[in-house]
């Protein structure tokens, strides 16, 4: 009888340990394509920055233009 339990345990705790791993690995790909996500977007922020810079210039350039 106390042997079936401690069996049973040792069965359960092999396969806690196994999703444990499984759950670790997921946990480290979906960090990794966070980071990759995060990434694309400070990129996506930086092409914007620079746009919008560039579409003031054209304005303040076609502000000059209008006024000369």
């Amino acid at each position: 009888m106390i042997e079936e339990k401690i069996l049973s345990a040792l069965e359960r705790i092999r396969i806690l340990k196994q999703e444990k791993e499984e759950l670790t690995k997921k946990v480290k790909s979906l960090e990794e394509a966070l980071r990759v996500k995060n990434q694309e977007i400070e990129t996506l922020v930086s092409e914007r920055e620079a746009i919008k810079k560039q579409i003031e210039e054209l304005l303040k350039e076609l502000e000059l233009e209008a006024h000369a």
